[in-house]
């Protein structure tokens, strides 16, 4: 099924029953972190002022039982902007006539909700998806994701990166530190894949050290982050 085919056959489903399984699912911290399942998720904007700057896509790929789940990958681009501003076209490549026919993001969301329901957000720098999603989920009338890993903290916790500076280590570099596959970097699904694959072996190579839980790896995420 192609990508637009997904979008149109979570569309079937009423939207408040969406919105309200994603409310209602919980994901126990004391549970081993291999026994959870997760959703990394990749943002492309126009920019980083949440005051201006909106989603113009997103990719999420499914966690579970520590492995990566191809067949769960979801991608949509979404339209909105009036206006893409060069330096963004530069880093993603999505000009504003790639937009055109894209699902709107009150259609596109329930597809995300959808993916995250019951699963813990996983995400590079996550202070970025957080930011966007807190606002686009308000207009959705449901709360934020509760549960967030942020990768790059982990990597600040595995000696991958340093403490205490006021830069994130990019995705690209740290794939390869762990001498993983770069999945087509700022495309949003390319990014959302790379994180996955980052998240198990960061998790993996903590846990070797010290088993963690759900718990720890989030309460890792929040001590370590940027912001």
């Amino acid at each position: 099924m192609d990508i637009q085919g997904q979008v149109k056959l979570a569309l079937r489903r009423p939207r408040g029953d969406v919105a309200r399984a994603y409310a209602a699912a919980a994901v126990r911290l004391d549970q081993p972190w291999r026994s959870a399942s997760y959703c990394a998720v990749d943002l492309e904007t126009t920019g980083l002022d949440l005051k201006r700057d909106v989603i113009i896509s997103f990719g999420a790929v499914g966690i579970d039982g520590g492995r990566v789940i191809a067949g769960s990958s979801i991608y949509s681009l979404v339209r909105g902007p009036s206006h893409v501003p060069p330096e963004a076209i530069a880093i993603h490549s999505l000009r504003l006539a790639d937009l055109a026919d894209a699902p709107p993001w009150e259609e596109s969301v329930d597809l995300l909700l959808d993916a995250l329901t019951g699963r813990v957000l996983v995400a590079h720098a996550a202070w970025i998806e957080r930011a966007f999603l807190r606002r686009a989920f308000r207009a959705r009338q449901v709360p934020p994701p509760r549960t967030v890993v942020d990768t790059a903290a982990l990597a600040r916790v595995a000696g991958l990166a340093a403490v205490g500076t006021a830069a994130e280590p990019p995705l690209e570099h740290l794939a390869r530190d762990l001498g993983l596959p770069v999945h087509e970097p700022h495309h949003a699904l390319g990014d959302a894949l790379t994180t996955a694959e980052v998240f198990l072996a960061l998790s993996t190579r903590l846990d070797a050290d010290a088993p963690q839980t759900v718990g720890s790896l989030v309460s890792a995420s929040r001590r370590f982050a940027l912001r």
